[in-house]
């Protein structure tokens, strides 16, 4: 007995001893308000590049390679304010740390959906403002934040990148869209209160979900028992893209059961946004349910319905805007004393993930993750090419019908076609200009009776309203690793696959008082489908064009990071395979032999790797590194050029590739965080599809010899740029410091250079011709038209102790440029009907004619601020922003219209002070607010 108890003495003996000769860091964090513990805190020792998380009790301990000396603390979560704390740490001493509280940050209760970026600019079709990188998360970093906040208005994109770049995965899966690579925000909008749980990394960095792109990844944690118990209900106004919004949400926390569950539901709505009959109506519904089956195994369900509907809003010449403003809108026309929105976009695609979250030792664990997305997005216009179907006495078939374009900016309304065509007759111009002013919008009304009178005799209606319909079903499934190999090495993997079958059609929403829709191209008399050939559409039936598009993904990532006193670095592979195949099922009278059925398959390998490193020379300076080569598949968008109506594919496609590289020096101290990024991107054998009514290309109709005039030199065409080079050059800085416990001050600068590397191979096809090849479009060294390709921002935040805070912006954008026309830069800019060059041409005129338009620098002054008090275990808080409040008016964007195809056809154009096709531009919103009222319990 008495040996036994000395051999347990001196084991319990020893491990003092070991414990006593092992540096140790250990604390707690708490709530400020309610003082109780936080779990889930993230604390991290800075200079070491080491962090924890603490545990349901609020507690953490550091007690491996925990480094020297003077330390910073840095302690942070969603939901609160991050602090830092100095500290002194020596060796094989204990350094305890307890009662750390954390305040709740009102300012987090901002989402990005409505301060930086509204809905619709997210979703737009053309405004390509859907490029932030990390748009969803409240990153610590100074310059995403305020690329996020500051910047998104003005359509600013990180290093002139689109968001295709970037990866968004909800619970380890991928939502970007297999069609064009991006994410549907709209998907998940308005549930913003359980979306706050998010893991970003930027740029290369490694992300432990997902191999990621150049613009890196943000994986939304979604998991009930992550969620902080509690409830939230709130209230919000604006005058930006919606005017009302009600949230409410409640969340369980893990209950003593090991069941957990979180509720969310949303409603955003208006009559009308910043632009003229805008309307928004969404509704959103999320709820995440999970059980822990014991200390190794969860199951999460996690359901998302977020219906929308929203009017658009058009781009407009410079001609429209002087006369009508920059609110103007094309789209809209009063009806019955409301107004009516032609174009309309719908998203109703639910989203349903089912997780398994396996833990198989203290080291290793495995995310199994199956989901399923299914719906429609949908997409109104008028048609107005209606026809109906004659048989004369002699047996022969005629197809008579087809409207004038309704729209009121239609470029033969405006007062600049008079001007060109009747310079004599100027009174014509004044006419249509008074006409434009007075009565400048869609005329429903007529519509209507053109209509009824056709239905009276007998005929098909004129005009219709239909919808451009894709509903995609997509089934996803993957599994991640994640394994400690040992204190140094953590390895990551996944396996992902994901099969997609889109649905493609046009469908007939309102006959405007018609009998019915011939199914018939009136312009040229083919029949849409020669399998039905004369058929009717009514509502609800399918017209024009019918076909699927099928696609499989199945890719995998494995990366090791290794992790050491002063440096860390990391190494990452990924492969993918990628199918396209396009099954139609209207015979296409145009491409009888090359539209129906299936088409050939398109198979692409796509391989990634990357490396990266960090070296800290002490705690204060840093330097990282990153390094990676891409080749991936092209999208579905940019694979086919017109799946509409044939299986014609992009000539010569092949794999997209991107080499990118960047360095940063980052200082970090007690007051001051500053970065310094400079970074080189290269993408190549990229291709893009347009569509567009072109006039002046008679060479390449005679050429074709489908030439049917002397006149007849304008064409609906596809316009096919190929083998695509681009180069984007820059730095990226950001400094913030803590000038003192209430006031920080903020810089923030983006000098960037995005411009075409090369000169790539321009195909044009319509229904008379496939693939005409055009030789090269001279592009190189014309800049990409990617929002700003400047901006700079100064600000300042004041925190009361009192809960009060104030902050202010201002932010400077310039070296915006026009998106250029590829054809005008062929060699079919200098060429005449019949092939040879133009007699009148001159090189000094043409040079003027295709320099690039540079928009006129500006700046943006934001406003924001907030109060919160706390009422027992209430909360209740408001916020309020301004943006733009000096009602600035300035370009975001815009684009030449490629109908001048040739040089007389554009000199003659331009030589007008209001040229009939002048480019098309987007203006920013004037001064606008939002204002948000909440109670957190």
């Amino acid at each position: 007995m008495e040996k036994r108890l000395r051999a347990t003495l001196i084991v319990l003996f020893s491990v003092v001893s070991v414990f006593s000769q092992q540096t140790i860091i250990s604390g707690s964090v708490k709530d400020g308000a309610s003082f109780e513990p936080i779990e889930g805190v993230r604390v991290e020792i800075e200079a070491g590049n080491l962090s924890v998380q603490t545990n349901a009790n609020g507690t953490f301990i550091f007690s491996k390679n925990v480094p020297l000396g003077e330390q910073m603390l840095r302690i942070s979560k969603e939901g609160y304010i991050t602090k830092r704390y100095p500290i002194i740490v020596n060796a094989n001493e204990t350094v305890d740390i307890s009662d750390m509280t954390l305040e709740f940050d009102v300012s987090s209760t901002q989402d990005l959906f409505t301060i930086a970026l509204a809905d619709d600019e997210l979703d737009s079709d053309a405004s390509g403002s859907d490029n932030i990188s990390g748009l969803l998360s409240s990153s610590l970093d100074v310059f995403q934040r305020t690329a996020a906040f500051e910047f998104s208005s003005s359509f600013f994109r990180i290093r002139g990148l689109d968001s295709e770049n970037g990866s968004i995965l909800i619970n380890g899966i991928e939502m970007n869209k297999i069609y064009n690579g991006r994410p549907q925000w709209s998907n998940w909008g308005g549930l913003n209160d359980v979306l706050r749980s998010q893991e970003l990394v930027s740029g290369l960095k490694p992300s432990a979900y997902h191999f990621g792109g150049i613009l890196g990844t943000t994986n939304i944690n979604t998991t009930a028992s992550e969620v902080a118990k509690g409830g939230r209900v709130t209230y919000s106004s604006s005058d930006r893209s919606y005017t009302n919004r009600l949230m409410a949400t409640y969340a369980s926390g893990l209950m003593k059961n090991q069941w957990a569950y979180t509720i969310s539901l949303g409603r955003r709505w208006g009559n009308e946004g910043y632009q003229d009959a805008t309307l928004y109506e969404s509704n959103s519904f999320f709820v995440s349910l999970e059980k822990r089956l014991n200390d190794k195994h969860s199951i999460n369900f996690t359901g998302i319905y977020t219906p929308n509907r929203r009017g658009k809003s058009s781009a407009n010449t410079q001609e429209v805007y002087d006369l009508k403003g920059i609110k103007y809108n094309e789209y809209w026309g009063w009806q019955d004393g409301k107004k009516r929105n032609s174009r309309e976009k719908e998203v109703e695609e639910p989203i349903f993930i089912l997780n398994h979250f396996w833990k198989a030792n203290s080291k290793t664990k495995l995310n199994t993750n199956i989901a399923y997305q299914f719906g429609a997005l949908t997409n109104s216009r008028i048609a107005f090419t209606g026809a109906t179907r004659f048989v004369t006495v002699d047996g022969q078939e005629t197809f008579e019908g087809g409207g004038r374009n309704p729209s009121a900016s239609y470029y033969q309304k405006l007062p600049s076609y008079f001007e060109r065509n009747f310079p004599a007759d100027l009174e014509f111009a004044y006419g249509a200009q008074q006409e434009f002013l007075n009565n400048g919008q869609l005329n429903w009304q007529y519509l209507y009776e053109a209509n009824k009178i056709n239905a009276a005799q007998g005929k098909n209606a004129t005009y219709m309203l239909y919808d451009d319909v894709v509903f995609d079903k997509q089934f996803t499934v993957n599994s991640i690793l994640t394994s400690e190999i040992n204190e140094h090495v953590l390895f990551n993997a996944s396996i992902n696959y994901k099969t997609l079958l889109s649905e493609n059609y046009a469908q007939v929403k309102d006959l405007l008082g018609g009998i019915g829709f011939l199914n018939v191209d009136s312009f040229n008399g083919f029949q849409f489908d020669l399998k039905n050939p004369n058929s009717i559409a009514f509502e609800g039936d399918k017209f024009s064009y019918n076909y699927n598009m099928l696609a499989n993904v199945l890719s995998g990532f494995a990366q090791a990071q290794f992790k050491f006193n002063r440096t860390d670095f990391y190494v990452s592979t990924s492969v993918s395979n990628t199918s396209h195949q396009r099954e139609g099922l209207y015979q296409n009278e145009a491409f009888a032999n090359n539209s129906f059925g299936k088409g050939e398959q398109l198979s692409f390998i796509g391989l990634g790797a990357k490396v990266g490193l960090t070296y800290r020379f002490s705690g204060v300076h840093l330097f990282d590194f990153n390094a990676g080569y891409i080749s991936k598949a092209p999208s579905i968008q940019n694979s086919y050029t017109n799946s509409r109506s044939n299986h014609n594919i992009v000539p010569n496609i092949t794999e997209e590739k991107i080499l990118s590289l960047d360095a940063s020096y980052i200082f970090r101290s007690s007051f001051v965080n500053a970065k310094l990024t400079g970074y080189y991107t290269n993408l190549r054998n990229a291709n893009e599809i347009s569509f567009f009514f072109a006039d002046g290309i008679g060479s390449v109709i005679a050429y074709t010899g489908t030439q049917q005039s002397g006149n007849d030199t304008t064409e609906f065409i596809q316009e096919i740029l190929q083998g695509i080079n681009k180069e984007h050059l820059g730095l990226e800085f950001g400094v913030d410091s803590q000038v003192t416990t209430t006031i920080k001050l903020k810089a923030v600068a983006s000098l960037g250079q995005f411009t075409y590397a090369n000169n790539p191979d321009l195909y044009l096809s319509s229904d008379r011709f496939e693939n005409i090849h055009l030789g090269t479009s001279k592009l190189k060294n014309y800049k990409l038209a990617a929002g700003p390709h400047e901006a700079y921002s100064v600000g300042f935040e004041y925190r009361d102790p009192e809960y009060w805070w104030f902050g202010a912006t201002a932010n400077f954008f310039n070296k915006t440029y026009m998106d250029i026309s590829p054809l005008t830069r062929t060699d079919n800019f200098y060429k005449d009907v019949d092939g040879l060059p133009i007699s009148d041409y001159e090189e000094s005129i043409a040079k003027a004619l295709l320099e690039q338009e540079q928009f006129n620098d500006y700046m943006v002054v934001n406003l924001v601020g907030g109060k919160s008090w706390r009422v027992n275990s209430y909360y209740i808080g408001f916020f309020a922003s301004i943006n733009n409040v000096l009602n600035e008016v300035y370009k975001t964007g815009g684009f030449e219209q490629g109908r001048n195809a040739n040089y007389r056809e554009l000199r003659d154009d331009n030589a007008l002070s209001r040229p009939v096709f002048g480019a098309k531009y987007w203006y920013g919103r004037g001064a606008t607010y939002f204002l948000n009222i909440y109670l957190k319990f």
